[in-house]
């Protein structure tokens, strides 16, 4: 397994954004793609995404094959969910590991959860997403969605080994629809996936990232 560029990575939160000012779009409408309500939040802003992002993974729905669908399960995240999402599992992990300096925390928790100041949720420009038969149930892809390292055993990165050989045959499907509508995976989490943020633009050699941390105004 190649080296994996984490979100804590320097260069990461080193790669400058010039907000490009696209808007934040609801991917319900039209019901192009199929769409999961587990992570639906009381804002209801879970199933926003910046407008190149929905049309990328558009693109990538239509590579697939006839039996198979991409299940959208979240887009963009509240600033206020990321930071709690990021301090819950890193609290985990001091506790499991007390000896662990919190500049190890940080860097382990980021596997799993993106630092709230570069994370590509809140910026509307990843998702999460797996995929499903016609009928909308899902495929299996090794691990259940957003299992982490340590509850997976390692299964949750993308190119891990410790998956059925169905299993890695999705992931491959998936994958390989989503990298040639230009979004980057996100190799320790196989359902996350990006395009126009910092993450992506360091994976693809872009100078700038195009889109930063939006504000959505919850629904009421």
């Amino acid at each position: 397994m190649s080296e994996i560029v984490l979100m804590s990575d320097p260069k990461v939160a080193a790669v400058p954004v010039t907000e490009c000012g696209e808007r934040l779009v609801d991917v319900r409408v039209g019901g192009s793609l199929l769409v999961d309500g587990r992570k639906q939040d009381a804002a209801d802003t879970f199933a926003y995404l910046r407008e190149g992002v929905l049309e990328r993974l558009l693109k990538a729905q239509t590579m697939l094959p006839e039996n198979a669908r991409l299940l959208f399960v979240e887009g963009y995240r509240l600033p206020s969910r990321q930071r709690r999402y990021f301090e819950e599992y890193a609290s985990q992990l001091r506790a499991m590991h007390p000896e662990w300096s919190a500049a190890q925390v940080h860097a382990a928790a980021s596997r799993y959860v993106s630092p709230p100041d570069i994370a590509p949720h809140t910026a509307g420009a990843a998702v999460d997403l797996t995929l499903a038969d016609t009928l909308g149930r899902e495929l299996d892809l090794g691990t259940r969605m957003n299992a982490d390292p340590e509850e997976s055993e390692g299964a949750c990165y993308t190119d891990a080994v410790n998956i059925s050989e169905q299993a890695r045959d999705n992931r491959t499907l998936l994958g390989t629809a989503l990298t040639a509508a230009g979004l980057v995976n996100y190799p320790t989490e196989w359902w996350h996936w990006s395009f126009g943020d910092r993450y992506w633009a360091l994976l693809t050699g872009e100078t700038t990232a195009c889109y930063g941390p939006k504000e959505l105004t919850p629904r009421t």
